[in-house]
Formats: C-alpha cells, sequence, structure tokens
C-alpha cells in the first residue's frame, strides 16, 4: 500500500489506455501516468500499491518506496551487487530499482498472487537481464525455501486487502528473516497504521526481540498519531546508517523523520513482543486514505 500523487488517465505516452483485469487479489488495475511517458500506477479493489517506470527504473514515486530506495542504496557500497529478497511483489518497483541501481544483483521475488505476477510480466515486462526470479508462494512459505544466510537484503511489502497478513507479524517470522539473512544483512519492512498506533508499536517490540538495531523512518504525522499512514522500520545486527537515512529522508518531497535507539524503543509504550499465537494482521485503512 503506498501513497504518491493520484494516477491520471491519458499519459504513459498520448495512447495509452489503463488495464483492467481480476486477479486473486481483486480487480487490478493499471493506470497509465500522464506525466512520466510509459509509467504507470497498479491499484488493487483502489489501493495504491506500486508505480513503474520502465524508461527509468530507479525512479520510485511513492512515498515508502523512496524511504525503502534509501535503505537499498546505503545496505551496501553503491553499485555493489546484492543478494535480496522482496516479500510480495507487487509491480516488482523495488526489484526493478534493486536491478537498476546495482547491476548483477541476484534477486527473489515471492509474490503469493500468481495472475498479478503474469499480468505484470506480460504489461510491463522486466529487463531481460535481470537477475531477477519470481516465485508465485505465500511469503513465509517463500523465506522458508531461502538458504541459511543467503540474503544481504530481505524486504517486507506483503499487503492482502492494504492489510499485512497475521503471520507476518510475529516473532517466528522474524526467527527465519534473520536465519536468511547474512550476519550484517538488512531487514526492511512496509509497515501501515494509524491512531493509536498499536500495530506499529507492536510491530516494533517484535523487532527489537529478534535484532539489536532499529530504525523508523516515517512521516512526523504518523508518528504522532494523527493520520493513517506507512512507517519503514529497518533491522539488522549491525548498526544502521542512521545519520545517512536521516539526511536522505529529510530530504525528500515528502520529508519524513527517522526514530532509533532509546527514542524508538520508547516509543513503544511498553508494547510486547507479537509471537504467532496471537498475531492479527494489521489494520484496515480508512477509506479516506485513497481519496
Amino acid at each position: 500500500m503506498g501513497k504518491s500523487r493520484s494516477p491520471r488517465r491519458g499519459g504513459a505516452g498520448a495512447e495509452a489506455e489503463a488495464v483492467v483485469e481480476a486477479v486473486d487479489g481483486g480487480l487490478a488495475e493499471l493506470i497509465p501516468d500522464r506525466d512520466r511517458a510509459r509509467s504507470w500506477t497498479l491499484l488493487i479493489d483502489g489501493a495504491p500499491q506500486s508505480h513503474v517506470d520502465l524508461d527509468d527504473p530507479s525512479h520510485l514515486s511513492f512515498e515508502y518506496q523512496r524511504r525503502l530506495g534509501h535503505v537499498i542504496d546505503l545496505a551496501a557500497p553503491p553499485g555493489k551487487p546484492v543478494h535480496a529478497v522482496h516479500l510480495g511483489g507487487g509491480a516488482l518497483t523495488l526489484a526493478r530499482y534493486v536491478a537498476a541501481t546495482r547491476p548483477r544483483s541476484t534477486q527473489q521475488v515471492v509474490e503469493r498472487d500468481a495472475p498479478l505476477v503474469q499480468l505484470v510480466r506480460k504489461r510491463l515486462p522486466l529487463d531481460q537481464n535481470a537477475r531477477i526470479r519470481v516465485r508465485s508462494a505465500d511469503a513465509r512459505e517463500g523465506l522458508a525455501k531461502v538458504l541459511d544466510g543467503w540474503a544481504d537484503l530481505v524486504i517486507a511489502d506483503v499487503f492482502s486487502g492494504a492489510r499485512t497478513p497475521a503471520h507476518l507479524t510475529s516473532t517466528e517470522f522474524l526467527d527465519d528473516v534473520r536465519r536468511a539473512l547474512r550476519p550484517g544483512g538488512t531487514y526492511a519492512a512496509n509497515l501501515a497504521d494509524g491512531p493509536p498506533l498499536a500495530h506499529l508499536r507492536g510491530q516494533i517490540a517484535t523487532a527489537a526481540a529478534r535484532f539489536p538495531e532499529l530504525a523508523l523512518i516515517a512521516d512526523p504525522a504518523v508518528l504522532r498519531g494523527k493520520r493513517f499512514g506507512n512507517a519503514v522500520l529497518v533491522a539488522s545486527d549491525t548498526p544502521l546508517p542512521v545519520a545517512e537515512l536521516t539526511r536522505r529522508a529529510a530530504s525528500d518531497p515528502h520529508p519524513a523523520r527517522v526514530e532509533h535507539g532509546r527514542a524508538l524503543l520508547d516509543f513503544t509504550g511498553g508494547a510486547l513482543p507479537v509471537t504467532d499465537a496471537e498475531a492479527t494482521a494489521s489494520p484496515a485503512p480508512p477509506p479516506s486514505v485513497f481519496r
């Protein structure tokens, strides 16, 4: 789930038209962007999921994807190939970004919605030289097949009906993330919540139970519980590049704040880690979010 400028028909080339198809997750729409040639926004049941610029895959339009882009940029020296796992594929925006900014990277994408994958492959084809393998499977089942210590980067961006499934919110899930990550690897998750931020606080506490180093990137209004929105949680077993993340997030078109250390742990307000036994899906966004 993402936020960007409103997609409008009539762009992505003067003759481009919207594409509408039923997929497992609902009604998928590919809407051409009138401001950028060969650019498209993917919506599922009216909720914006991804934006893709086929001519410039390094362009990230959605706020949360720009923040994940910063994490990708800082996960290794500039241009160095990485092993990346993407849980949730959408229009494969972030996999395309890694391929464009870190050539020769090897990537695994786990996307449960096979008809959506087929639609994206057909209408928004991948660069044939990109080393991206897409597996149609449940995110947790797909993660379990990743070799121990294989990944430099694991990105979780999974929404079903605009909600993160419960089984991707637990300490047991993060145990498998840690297993798949190499020492010093980075985990990043796109989270969505609104007041009173109980889900977000619980997810930070859950990550803190499995990773010694955490940072959270979010709009200040979201952190203050003023509105529903996205937050990117970053975790590792080694110190994170907090200063550079802070600089980049602050200079975005929609500036964000980075919380870390004691302030981030205090933000949890005593929330407890979530286990499989009590895990619940993230809250549904209010209808006004997508207007």
